[in-house]
């Protein structure tokens, strides 16, 4: 069994910062890609950021010189590091990770979600 949990969400001023994190834990023998999600009300899931098991990172075009997205291997661990936050960026946040098992059986997995508050 697999548990991404994400932690850090909160309610934050424009121009502000947040710090994002999802741990990974459970029947875990490699990791592949991990990422982070969006979803507005009334919004359809978007992507944020993704990073690869290797460090190549990929940026949604909105948050391009605002968001990095990192992860540290050895904790099972993705970040999110939100700064010049703006009211658009209000949403609930949603991890992912491509999780294999020791048979190398992969499977995508999700955490619960963390909300994002952005007051103007």
């Amino acid at each position: 069994q697999v548990q991404l949990v994400e932690s850090g969400g909160g309610l934050v001023q424009a121009g502000g910062s947040l710090r994002l994190s999802c741990a990974a834990s459970g029947s875990i023998f490699r990791i592949n890609g991990m990422g982070w999600y969006r979803q507005a009300p009334g919004e359809q899931r978007e992507l944020v950021a993704s990073i690869t098991s290797g460090g190549s990172t990929n940026y949604a075009d909105s948050v391009k010189g605002r968001f990095t997205i990192s992860r540290d291997n050895a904790k099972n661990t993705v970040y999110l590091q939100m700064n010049s936050l703006a009211p658009e960026d209000t949403a609930d946040y949603y991890c992912n990770a491509r999780i294999g098992d020791d048979r190398l059986r992969f499977m995508t997995y999700w955490g619960q979600g963390t909300q994002v508050i952005v007051a103007s």
